[in-house]
């Protein structure tokens, strides 16, 4: 509950695909590990799995490839979101690059998952280039969203080594359920009112991180020292 509105902290959802990373949101919130609401899933594809997980009042979507170019698109999604006066937004599994005017309209409360260890393999094809790369650990970056692609200040990340004989299938397999722990742990922090951005860097309790927050065995952020 946020004390200075007395309601649940209100989190809108961009989806593009499957939903696992929703689902353990919803998961986190009947659990009651998660003291927030979800108010709205907005997705690019009208198709997408991750809608499904949802009562039919909080989908939202349109075929983004029916618009002009992506500043048309964003300006609708962006009335829809704002609409349900969020106090977060969570990309989870979000596939489209948001533009400069939808990062803005929202800054200091958008948040965006990627399976890398950021700033390591920004955009796509994260795992095999991790492989490719012979790193020994591989992870997910929780990270305010810029308008540079994934490169806002990261807030947390989850690690897992990289293990002899793995594909790009299995780091990704192997990582996802570490990912979802990520996901609900830093929403935690966003929705208990301790985490902000000023001036390109995280806050957490008021105070700046220098690094980013690491995941440990038992599902708690805490503070990390490597880069």
């Amino acid at each position: 509950m946020n004390p200075s509105t007395g309601r649940k902290p209100r989190l809108a959802v961009l989806v593009s695909g499957r939903g696992s990373n929703l689902q353990a949101i919803l998961d986190a919130i009947a659990r009651g590990e998660l003291d927030a609401e979800i108010v709205g899933v907005f997705s690019d594809r009208p198709d997408a799995a991750a809608l499904d997980r949802v009562a039919p009042a909080l989908r939202w979507s349109l075929e983004a490839r029916q618009f002009p170019d992506r500043a048309a698109f964003d300006a609708i999604l962006a009335t829809a979101v704002e609409a349900t006066a969020p106090d977060w937004v969570f990309c989870a599994g979000y596939m489209r690059i948001l533009g400069d005017a939808f990062v803005r309209g929202f800054d200091g409360r958008l948040l965006n998952v990627h399976p890398s260890l950021l700033p390591r393999y920004k955009g796509l094809r994260t795992h095999a280039r991790a492989l490719q790369s012979g790193d020994t650990e591989h992870g997910a970056s929780v990270h305010f969203v810029v308008p540079e692609l994934d490169a806002g200040a990261v807030v947390a990340q989850a690690r897992i080594p990289v293990q002899p004989g793995d594909t790009p299938e299995s780091l990704a397999a192997r990582l996802l359920p570490e990912e979802h722990r990520l996901v609900t742990a830093t929403l935690a922090l966003a929705a208990a009112g301790r985490l902000a951005e000023h001036g390109g860097q995280v806050q957490l309790d008021g105070q700046t991180l220098f690094s980013p927050l690491h995941l440990d065995s038992t599902g708690i952020l805490r503070p990390g020292s490597r880069s």
